[in-house]
């Protein structure tokens, strides 16, 4: 296979891998978004780039984006990557959202052990024993390098579907139309890069700092009606 076929089929899996509609449960969570939506503190187009933008420095790419490098770079030695989920899940504060993420992580998980990707049933049997949780972002890490994405296919199709998972939100609570969501989509396509373009080093360690969206997604389980799930 040349380099330039070999370059294409890595962006077609990690398009297929990325995309919204695979089947992984994240349409159910709003990460807070609903609740800073009914605080009127996300009322328009630029305060939700700015949260996007905010969510991006300040959670993912501290975060998730360091869990799913370090679960990539251990698979499929199972104890490391434990230890990665275990630690997770100790960092993720707001219960909602640390639900919201072994929900997701673990329906992402159980598709791709239908599909046949290795070593997912074997993780499924782990967390049904309770020795893991199952957090999205370290079974993106751990089962992307098992469906034979890159380090960096992952990393992009992550910071994709996590971006796009708040902005579809927004456009199911009728706050952003499509079009709308796509142009704010490629604004702040130059601070997606910039997290991208950093290394992630072996020893970096698991952090994040988004009080306003953690508190908004603890508030949301005492809302009386709501859309989503966080």
């Amino acid at each position: 296979m040349t380099d330039g076929i070999a370059s294409i089929s890595g962006l077609l899996l990690a398009l297929q891998h990325g995309d919204s509609q695979f089947p992984s449960g994240g349409f159910a969570f709003s990460g807070g978004l609903e609740t800073l939506f009914a605080d009127g503190r996300v009322s328009t187009p630029d305060s939700v780039s700015e949260f996007v933008i905010g969510q991006l420095k300040h959670r993912w790419g501290p975060g998730d984006r360091v869990a799913l490098a370090h679960a990539y770079r251990g698979a499929p030695d199972f104890d490391r990557v434990i230890a990665i989920d275990r630690e997770y899940h100790v960092l993720c504060l707001a219960q909602s959202l640390r639900q919201g993420s072994c929900r997701n992580g673990r329906a992402f998980l159980g598709t791709h052990a239908r599909l046949g990707t290795a070593n997912t049933v074997e993780y499924q049997r782990l967390i049904a024993q309770g020795q893991a949780h199952g957090h999205l972002p370290v079974m993106q890490g751990f089962v992307w390098r098992q469906a034979g994405l890159s380090e960096a296919e992952a990393t992009a199709a992550a910071a994709h579907a996590f971006c796009m998972g708040f902005l579809s939100a927004a456009v199911r609570l009728g706050r952003l139309g499509h079009i709308q969501a796509q142009r704010i989509r490629s604004d702040i396509a130059a601070a997606v890069m910039e997290i991208l373009d950093r290394q992630v080093p072996d020893d970096e360690p698991m952090r994040g700092f988004s009080p306003a969206a953690d508190i908004a997604a603890m508030r949301h389980d005492e809302a009386h009606v709501r859309l989503f799930a966080s």
